[in-house]
């Protein structure tokens, strides 16, 4: 199924309209980038991570990279190792289990909406977006890689 849209400039395009069980190999996925903001107040950030979450196959997985001379850039007294304590806190409730805390109780969805809830932090998660993907992990990378790196 498609839909046709007419652009101000004349151009056709089909936007493919993928129901449930229609994306062949694919599943829809949600991710949201995790940004360090080191002085609020100014509002600007950093890209450090990807958190990326797949109901249809189970899949809640985070990875993330600190580019320091970024973050030291925005804020020469930045708490580095505080921050890379939060990246590796998200990596660790995403993988679930023991070493998830207090959320080890929690599906994985729970956990995802928790990490993606808008906080007024260092650590914060940006906008959920959305896609389709044959492998959750490799979307992970690749996202990581498209957008942190």
């Amino acid at each position: 199924m498609s839909e046709r849209h007419i652009h101000m400039a004349g151009h056709v395009t089909e936007r493919h309209i993928t129901r449930a069980g229609q994306g062949g190999d694919r599943d829809v996925f949600e991710y949201a980038l995790l940004r360090v903001v080191p002085r609020v107040e100014r509002g600007e950030c950093v890209n450090a991570g990807v958190v990326v979450y797949c109901r249809a196959r189970g899949y809640l997985g985070a990875r993330t990279h600190l580019d320091e001379a970024r973050l030291l850039a925005l804020d020469p007294a930045a708490d580095v190792a505080g921050v890379r304590a939060a990246l590796a806190a998200i990596e660790r409730t995403c993988a679930g289990g023991e070493q998830a805390g207090q959320a080890a109780g929690d599906d994985a969805g729970r956990r995802y909406r928790w990490l993606v809830a808008p906080r007024s932090a260092i650590v914060q998660p940006g906008p959920v977006h959305t896609g389709l993907t044959a492998d959750p992990a490799a979307e992970t990378e690749r996202l990581l890689h498209l957008l942190v790196r």
